[in-house]
């Protein structure tokens, strides 16, 4: 039988499958890149009759002669779908042929519907094994995706088996210049469009991913957050507007302890524990890492916790703060660092960012403490939000001289 590249078609009689009469089943066999799948063709044949080698009967009478002509058809009618596939540039596999051959329509999955049902999945565990941070994130890149199918495409959604190299190549570019978003966030994006097409891959939807090749890459950043003045500058202004105190004050909480907003947000009565210290401690473990992060409390956060202990929102909800959606939590951050005349664009995070370095480091926690109440299982990764300023430099070298300039007199 010919052959077009990595794709084949194999006649034969299998002895394993003999009848009462000792006639074998014949089947086509297609192979594609190694892969194989078998196709019953309703025939039988009897085992002194069959030629294993050439994959046809011997012999001269009209039967064989009948049966011959059959298997040289299901040949021709197997290449011609390959072919087929190629020349409409399709990924197959040897399943597709089969399919085609039988009249089995295959069911071809499309970009968005993959990204549908993935983010169905993720909802549905959100508090189990997710958080509804994740979900969101999944179902904006999925708005994204489809915004850009439709200014490229002209189309309301692309098929598994059309996608190419081109088509992430040219999403990097429209979300950098049409949507003016950041490199980092951008290669955020592009990572989970490459792992939902690892899922098509994974339920043989496509047999390869078309982006395996795009190198997802990221940039340093230079990392926000409050310098000690501004810290305080926050902390000594009152707010006669109870929604911008209490955002303030939820912020200044991450601000003590460094805790993400979704890890603050959980916190319940129940984390608060007098440690072995004597001191009182939050004990929970990071919802993105579920590493352990447990700090032991500041009096200023003590402060905080106290404060809210009676409000409505807190008794209601099992809460120690009366936290707003990270959305809303961010809005009201730029109308708090206006009115404080901060000149940096406050989140959630930058809370954390603060506790690294402005409160924890600058004042000589060690690094391996602060990385241990971060959540970190790395020192590398605690060094990437905790910059060493050049006052704390100037600080240890004026305290290393005074060591060493006493060293020198007692000498």
């Amino acid at each position: 039988m010919k052959n077009f590249e990595s794709f084949s078609v194999l006649c034969w009689a299998n002895r394993a499958k003999a009848d009462v009469n000792g006639l074998l089943p014949v089947y086509a066999r297609v192979t594609v890149m190694g892969k194989r799948a078998e196709i019953s063709l309703k025939k039988k044949v009897s085992p002194d009759k069959w030629d294993a080698k050439s994959g046809f009967m011997t012999g001269n009478s009209n039967d064989t002669r009948l049966f011959n002509k059959h298997l040289i058809s299901v040949n021709n009618d197997l290449h011609a779908i390959y072919m087929d596939f190629k020349q409409r540039g399709l990924h197959l596999t040897a399943e597709d042929v089969k399919n085609k051959y039988l009249g089995i329509e295959a069911v071809r999955r499309s970009l968005l519907e993959v990204f549908d049902e993935h983010n169905k999945n993720v909802e549905e565990l959100v508090g189990k094994d997710f958080v509804k941070g994740t979900h969101t994130k999944y179902e904006t890149i999925r708005t994204k995706v489809a915004e850009f199918i439709a200014y490229k495409y002209g189309k309301k959604d692309l098929y598994l088996d059309t996608l190419e190299y081109s088509f992430i190549t040219a999403f990097e570019h429209y979300l950098k210049v049409h949507d003016n978003i950041s490199h980092n966030v951008v290669m955020s994006y592009i990572k989970r469009v490459k792992r939902i097409i690892n899922i098509a891959v994974h339920n043989r939807w496509i047999t390869f991913n078309p982006f395996t090749a795009f190198v997802c890459t990221t940039k340093k950043t230079t990392r926000t957050e409050l310098e000690e003045d501004e810290l305080t500058a926050l902390e000594e202004k009152k707010f006669a507007i109870a929604r911008l105190e209490e955002v303030k004050d939820c912020y200044l909480f991450s601000c003590y302890t460094g805790y993400a907003f979704v890890d603050a947000f959980k916190l319940t009565p129940e984390h608060l524990v007098v440690g072995k210290d004597g001191e009182m401690w939050v004990n929970t473990s990071r919802t993105k890492s579920k590493i352990e992060a447990n700090v032991p409390l500041l009096p200023k956060a003590i402060a905080i916790i106290n404060k809210y202990k009676d409000h409505p929102v807190c008794l209601a909800n099992s809460k120690i703060l009366p936290m707003k959606s990270n959305q809303k939590m961010n809005a009201y951050l730029k109308e708090i660092s206006d009115l404080c005349g901060i000149n940096k664009n406050l989140t959630t995070h930058t809370a954390r960012h603060t506790f690294a370095t402005t409160v924890t480091l600058e004042n000589d926690v060690p690094i391996e403490s602060v990385s241990k109440m971060l959540g970190h299982t790395k020192i590398t990764t605690t060094q990437l939000y905790a910059r060493v300023k050049e006052k704390k430099v100037s600080r240890d070298m004026k305290s290393l001289k005074t060591r060493m300039g006493k060293c020198s007199d007692a000498a």
